[in-house]
């Protein structure tokens, strides 16, 4: 008998698909759209317009062209990956089919107007009310549709158990995420540099507090092995299910770990979106500008991160207004939100990377340790993040016409990297057993991040952007 091929990690596997499509989208650097036919959803009331092609060139396509298209690409780079991991493919070919399709639908769920529309935009879709989401609602939709049927429907969650990989799926997102991040980060060079430097200023001084001491509280008072405190602490303070992921990897954590942590980072982003903003236009209407980078600096997912700014910056201007007929100009108060968010983000690779040396060198120490042993710790699919990130941040510096086409192509890459994503809080909530969670202790998990995120994190996030950010006003709107 032929012997079994050695399967690919899923590590590398995330690596080069994610780096894959980071290739194909860099065809509208030359004006060729390669993704621009992927399917994406926008918030909605029409449920005929809710599903559109990424790129303005496909717009003639239909929508059930488009998805259609979306999901034989994704099947086919699925079905590689699969082959790379020993996989039976058939069984992987049938399971990814309903992943891919349960996991669209609630992403498709989740824009629906009165669900994702923030108050910024009622009018837009003429609505008076909506529960303020975003469409980040899809995460928590996945997730739930998820543990239903992981917990309910054992059969249909073993029928697609050889493709329930949330693993894979969300390193592969990370590849991708850090070539969005590359040209959000030009984007706010050339707009304002003071504030990026203030920014960045920020991100260091709150990322450096509330890692150590989510991590003391963990350790000390709630007596987490260093296994859970880790990605936990990753996860609270810098950008929560990427960060998770990625030094869980490093220290190598079980899977499990930081499949829980970002379970709770999606919640908990939820409350503070729904929070935050409107206490901030209550409290910090005559600071914009702290009021806008509070929401980079507390807010944990990048999605729910970047939507608080844009409603903040609408609400404070609103209240600027009619409290004294100031008038700023419409998106710089979101700008610090923003840049604080994507330098927080930066920090997983370099984080990750430190993890490594330090799990090798004092943690797991087994003598004198070799470059290989950091090698083989580090998680590869962190090398994509940080190669993206670079490479398209050099790229859109350039010039403001490739910063334009860098915009283009990873609108293009964003609609697979979103993909990956819902699959992944989908496929966490099947693999996920509420009584093994409670077992394992998610709600003694769910207490620390209550405890760290409403008892200091969001008030030093509060504190930092207020010493960076004091009495800088936005520009007024002239004439």
């Amino acid at each position: 008998m032929e012997e079994q091929r050695r399967p690919i990690g899923e590590d590398w596997l995330a690596l080069w698909i994610g780096l894959g499509i980071f290739v194909l989208g860099l065809g509208a650097f030359g004006g060729v759209n390669v993704l621009g036919w992927g399917a994406k959803v926008n918030v909605w009331i029409d449920s005929a317009k809710a599903i559109t092609p990424v790129a303005a060139s496909f717009k003639e396509m239909s929508s059930f062209t488009s998805l259609v298209l979306t999901y034989l690409f994704m099947l086919a780079l699925m079905l590689i990956a699969g082959r790379c991991l020993n996989a039976d493919l058939k069984k992987f070919a049938a399971g990814f089919t309903l992943i891919f399709w349960i996991s669209y639908a609630c992403w498709f769920t989740g824009h629906f107007a009165y669900i994702a529309a923030t108050p910024d935009v009622l009018n837009k879709y003429g609505i008076g009310w909506s529960l303020n989401l975003t469409g980040e609602a899809g995460f928590i939709v996945a997730l739930l549709v998820g543990l239903v049927i992981g917990n309910f429907f054992p059969k249909l969650a073993a029928f697609m158990g050889e493709a329930t990989r949330p693993e894979l799926y969300i390193k592969t997102a990370i590849v991708i995420l850090g070539a969005g991040l590359g040209a959000k980060a030009a984007e706010s060079m050339s707009l304002a540099s003071a504030i990026l430097f203030r920014g960045l200023c920020a991100s260091v001084e709150v990322y450096l507090i509330d890692w150590a001491v989510v991590y003391l509280v963990a350790r000390t008072i709630f007596k987490f092995n260093r296994e859970w405190a880790v990605p936990l602490a990753s996860g609270i303070s810098i950008c929560g299910v990427s960060a998770a992921i990625a030094t869980g990897a490093a220290i190598r954590a079980r899977p499990v770990v930081p499949i829980m942590v970002s379970s709770l980072v999606v919640i908990f982003a939820v409350v503070e979106l729904l929070l935050l903003p409107f206490i901030s236009q209550a409290l910090l209407w005559t600071q914009p500008m702290v009021a806008g980078d509070w929401m980079g600096l507390a807010v944990k997912t990048d999605g729910a991160a970047i939507a608080s700014g844009a409603i903040v910056d609408a609400l404070v201007r609103a209240k600027a207004l009619a409290m004294e007929g100031t008038r700023y100009q419409e998106g710089w108060i979101m700008m610090p939100a923003t840049t604080s968010k994507i330098f927080i983000d930066f920090f997983i690779g370099i984080w990750a990377f430190v993890l490594a040396i330090i799990w090798c060198s004092k943690i797991e120490c087994r003598g004198q340790v070799k470059a290989v042993e950091i090698w083989e710790r580090f998680p590869k699919f962190v090398l994509g993040y940080m190669l993206t990130f670079a490479l398209l941040l050099a790229f859109s510096m350039s010039s403001p016409e490739a910063l334009k086409a860098a915009k283009g192509a990873t609108g293009q890459m964003d609609a697979f990297r979103v993909l990956f994503f819902v699959m992944t809080f989908f496929t966490i909530g099947v693999v996920s057993n509420f009584r093994k969670l409670w077992e394992e202790g998610i709600g003694k998990l769910a207490a620390v991040y209550l405890l760290c995120l409403f008892g200091f994190i969001v008030w030093v996030g509060l504190l930092i952007s207020y010493i960076f950010f004091h009495d800088i006003k936005p520009p007024l709107v002239v004439g």
